[in-house]
């Protein structure tokens, strides 16, 4: 018996924090680009839906909202008909983290990857290139964005999803990538808070 109520305590209290963050999104707020994460839970299991309004004008060309604290990323459809909730793998310092509105720019399927010239001075030993592959850190696909450099990619080491781990860059799962890809268009609005 008191197993069964500690797990319902524990539920009741998962439950109780997870709806704490619904607090942080109201009607009307435009100045939610920095608070989303306060009271988020850093797993998979406390991802919450969200609503685009306090963070896009509109939805033209779809939109993506990158949270980098709770590691999730947010995909809306033009038509409003898909809503996508993604963990990601991100940047791991706050020197390499880039936030505010880009776009994508251009769509990869089967990338190739170099290192920025800022990685070469950290790794010099890393290779100058990396053709398409299973050794490829970008994974399958990849979404440019307006920033040099910076990209939403996936990644064959599925350990780093969930994780503070790249370089600048935002990681998804290969499957989710791949759908990501499908979903979006060049101009598709990105956010990264």
């Amino acid at each position: 018996m008191t197993k069964d109520l500690s797990r319902r305590g524990f539920l009741a209290a998962s439950a109780a924090m997870i709806g704490t963050g619904a607090v942080a999104q109201t009607a009307g707020s435009t100045e939610l680009e920095a608070d989303i994460s306060a009271s988020v839970q850093r797993n998979v299991a406390s991802f919450r839906s969200l609503d685009w309004q306090p963070y896009f004008s509109n939805l033209n060309k779809g939109a993506i909202l990158i949270d980098i604290q709770s590691r999730a990323l947010h995909y809306w459809s033009e038509d409003e008909s898909v809503y996508k909730l993604f963990p990601t793998s991100v940047p791991l310092s706050q020197e390499l983290t880039r936030t505010g509105r880009t776009a994508i720019t251009r769509k990869v399927e089967g990338p190739s990857w170099a290192p920025t010239p800022s990685m070469k001075l950290r790794n010099p030993e890393w290779p100058d290139f990396i053709g398409p592959g299973p050794d490829n850190p970008l994974g399958t696909h990849a979404l440019h964005l307006t920033w040099q450099y910076y990209r939403i990619h996936g990644t064959h080491d599925t350990r780093k999803i969930g994780r503070r781990s790249s370089n600048g860059c935002i990681g998804l799962y290969n499957e989710q990538i791949a759908e990501l890809y499908d979903l979006t268009q060049v101009g598709t609005q990105v956010l990264l808070i």
